[in-house]
């Protein structure tokens, strides 16, 4: 399956600000510009640019055009940590268990949050991270399997998969969503607490420069696990 033209241009487009090419407050070429350069409708050249604009890399000005963003306004304002250091640093003991991972082919829900292609090759892991050898979080995550192939070789009660995945495709972006859910009957017994118990539950979508790399769901019992942050400004 080939890559969506749409996505081609927003990988361009981080290219040349990941390399320096294109520096902060610099113009970036215009719809119908990107549209002569990739072949393409002027709308595909303007949904590559709204999408970056909503992400926080581009920002669009009516009548003067497209500028790359402050590089300062794309940081996430909640700060993407590593449950192991988390755990850690609260002077416990952490741990990790798999409890499976296995290749698919995406289906069309997986394939939107993914943007690939329906079919397209995902690896699919669910991992319980341990505190003081106490189930704390549940990790279901699906990755994109053209962009980190060996994703599915990797130890993963040695390495958390946020360590990995930022050293084979360094962030560049996420989005959260998060909300208080009951845990499903499955979740429970692997979280070991009872059926439809409070918890929270945080929906991540992480990108390299090359396009979405995963979709984490981190589902915490809402008597153990919270989430903060420091925020400066």
């Amino acid at each position: 399956m080939t890559t969506p033209k749409f996505t081609q241009i927003k990988q361009f487009i981080f290219e040349q600000i990941e390399s320096g090419k294109w520096a902060e407050h610099q113009r970036v070429p215009s719809e119908n510009e990107l549209a002569e350069q990739f072949d393409v409708s002027r709308m595909t050249a303007r949904r590559a640019l709204q999408e970056l604009t909503d992400e926080g890399v581009l920002n669009r000005s009516k009548g003067s055009g497209t500028f790359v963003s402050s590089f300062k306004s794309q940081s996430s304002l909640l700060e993407i940590r590593n449950i192991a250091d988390e755990v850690t640093a609260a002077g416990h003991t952490y741990s990790a268990k798999l409890v499976s991972i296995e290749k698919l082919a995406a289906d069309a829900a997986t394939a939107i949050e993914l943007d690939i292609a329906i079919g397209n090759s995902v690896y699919f892991s669910k991992i319980l991270h341990m505190q003081d050898e106490q189930p704390i979080q549940l990790e279901q995550r699906f990755v994109n399997a053209a962009l980190v192939p060996e994703y599915i070789n990797q130890d993963f009660s040695a390495i958390t998969p946020h360590e990995y995945l930022s050293k084979e495709a360094p962030l560049t972006e996420a989005t959260h969503q998060i909300e208080a859910v009951l845990s499903e009957a499955k979740i429970s017994a692997l979280l070991t607490i009872d059926s439809q118990q409070p918890c929270l539950q945080v929906k991540r979508r992480t990108w390299s420069s090359h396009g979405v790399v995963s979709l984490a769901i981190l589902t915490s019992p809402g008597n153990k696990y919270r989430l903060g942050g420091h925020l400066k400004f």
